[in-house]
């Protein structure tokens, strides 16, 4: 049991460290619009680093309003080296009319397009928009939780289908199996797609797990790349990550829903507030320098 005025002072620490924690995040989470993506990208990301940016919509906004937003990203990314959009489906009401537009658009140049993963009664649905995309579109990508059992049979599936995997630990649980260990079914989905599939990212910050997927893709010659989300400490993961020459790509969402969402994720767990600060002033000295 927590003793008495435990709550009061967790919530004085909190209080006292807010303002110190948003201005260490802005090297961690840029602002709302695409064009501040775009600046992070250029002038204050890690180096040698690409990136996938990701219109974060708000609730109630229309389809039409993240299509606009998608395809500013697109725009976006044309003007970084091999960058590629990440789509909500859900978001644009899993509409194959958009979803074309999108796809056409992100063709045209030269870029994938990628689905991002919700919760679990949107797997289905996103499966079926893809199966419809895919054959006058083949660069396409699918995002896999590691703890949803279904994983496995849609790993499977997008390899038949040549689309490009991200494997994530996931969000939300199971619906048949709340307590799957998220780390063992990212290394099962992992085991079920090396050697299947070309290409497949590693999107975690869990430095020991990503050297592991990593590992056991190349031992079976698909290539893999890290992907991590701009807005969690990522410092020990890319130095790691760095040594065994794996590739790194940023995730950086904007929208006006990305921002209070971002900083709240950090503040919420103190655990990540010292990793924050320092690898935040070590990139303020390093770009000072």
């Amino acid at each position: 049991m927590k003793a008495p005025g435990y709550t009061a002072l967790k919530g004085l620490a909190y209080a006292a460290c807010e303002p110190l924690m948003r201005r260490a995040s802005r090297a961690y989470v840029p602002g709302p619009q695409c064009a501040d993506a775009l600046h992070w990208a250029r002038h204050q990301a890690p180096k040698g680093v690409n990136f996938t940016f990701g219109y974060f919509n708000a609730e109630g906004e229309s389809s039409a309003e993240v299509e606009a937003g998608c395809t500013q990203a697109i725009h976006a990314l044309a003007l970084l080296p091999d960058g590629y959009c990440s789509v909500k489906a859900p978001a644009l009401s899993y509409d194959a009319d958009a979803l074309r537009r999108l796809a056409a658009q992100a063709a045209a140049h030269g870029q994938g397009l990628h689905f991002d993963s919700h919760g679990p009664e949107t797997a289905s649905p996103t499966l079926a928009a893809l199966a419809k995309l895919r054959p006058g579109h083949p660069r396409l990508g699918l995002t896999l939780p590691g703890r949803w059992c279904r994983s496995l049979e849609d790993a499977s599936w997008a390899a038949a289908h040549g689309l490009r995997v991200r494997v994530v630990k996931g969000q939300w649980p199971c619906p048949e199996s709340a307590h799957v260990d998220p780390r063992k079914g990212f290394l099962a989905v992992i085991d079920r797609l090396a050697g299947q599939v070309e290409e497949a990212a590693v999107a975690t910050h869990d430095a020991a797990l990503a050297l592991e997927a990593a590992r056991r893709l190349r031992a079976r010659g698909t290539r893999c790349e890290l992907e991590l989300l701009c807005g969690l400490p990522r410092a020990a993961v890319m130095r790691l990550a760095r040594e065994a020459t794996l590739p790194v790509r940023m995730y950086i969402p904007f929208g006006q829903a990305w921002l209070p969402y971002a900083l709240g994720q950090v503040l919420r767990q103190p655990r990540l507030w010292p990793r924050l600060l320092k690898d935040s002033l070590a990139e303020s000295w390093q770009a000072g320098a």
